[in-house]
């Protein structure tokens, strides 16, 4: 008998991960509010729920892929919550990144509930989820870890537990602010190398054979170069993540300065009207900063 999961969800990351968990062969019952991320999923094979509540009947896992904590919060504590029909036997899973602080409280309030949760945020690209190839980080109690790991597998080849509830959240921050400095570091390179008068595709070829490389040379150099910037990871979404770092940052003391600078750049992005592109498209900001007149 297929184990079912809720996913309430379905943007660029959630609709990868349902994608996993369908071709891994579990029941995944899917509710987003936009109806054509709903058409998508079932024609990939899931079922399509009318709420959280009705996907979260019968599942053994409910899992959230969601912008905000309010959101996460909402979907499964709110009117018509998940929480409304789940399981007494059921685990809550949050794919989402969002403030750790709030991801360990909402688990301890689902824990006086009686409903454990992990928080299990991956850190890739919906591209490398739809391959298993972003990691998960997870926090949580090992137990339900170990209990919840079939799913997680299915996921991702690449699954790490990092701690109590809220370190998966932190890990994930952790990620974001090198991986987007990674992306922004190769962009600023390869415009450098350009406007020298290299060739692009020569110099992405050394850069990946260096000391200097890193996997966003893999996954985002040749979009760089070829400006394909329809999106796996929106760079208004990074700008989210980076905002969420800078405040996290700030209360632990931790010095951010170049993430600082990159929140900068990534404002005049989305302000240029590249927000829905990918996060690639890094490379255009600091084209047009050059191309600006003086």
């Amino acid at each position: 008998m297929s184990v079912t999961v809720a996913l309430i969800g379905m943007g660029l990351l959630g609709s990868a991960l349902a994608q996993s968990l369908t071709r891994a062969g579990f029941t995944v019952r899917g509710h987003d509010l936009a109806p054509e991320r709903m058409r998508q999923h079932a024609e990939r094979g899931g079922v399509l729920a009318r709420s959280p509540s009705d996907a979260a009947r019968g599942a053994s896992v409910v899992m959230t892929c969601l912008m905000t904590a309010d959101i996460v919060r909402e979907v499964l504590l709110g009117r018509d919550g998940a929480l409304e029909s789940t399981s007494a036997e059921a685990v809550a899973v949050d794919c989402s990144t969002i403030h750790p602080d709030a991801s360990a409280e909402l688990a301890a309030e689902l824990g006086r509930r009686g409903i454990p949760m992990l928080d299990a945020p991956v850190g890739g690209s919906s591209g490398q989820a739809r391959r298993r190839e972003a990691p998960l980080v997870v926090g949580g109690d090992p137990a339900v870890f170990a209990r919840c790991r079939p799913i997680l597998d299915a996921l991702s080849e690449r699954v790490h537990h990092v701690g109590p509830n809220g370190a998966g959240a932190r890990a994930k921050l952790v990620i974001n602010l090198v991986l987007g400095l990674n992306r922004l570091a190769l962009a600023e390179g390869l415009l450098f190398g350009l406007r020298q008068g290299l060739d692009g595709k020569a110099l992405l070829a050394v850069l990946q054979d260096s000391a200097a490389y890193s996997r966003a040379m893999d996954i985002k150099g040749a979009r760089m170069l070829e400006g394909r910037f329809d999106a796996e990871g929106k760079l208004a979404q990074h700008l989210k993540d980076v905002e969420l770092i800078l405040e996290v940052g700030h209360a632990a003391g931790a010095p951010l300065l170049t993430t600082a600078l990159h929140r900068q750049l990534l404002l005049a992005g989305v302000a240029a009207g590249r927000g829905d592109s990918d996060n690639s498209s890094i490379i255009e900001v600091l084209r047009a900063i050059v191309a600006a007149p003086r």
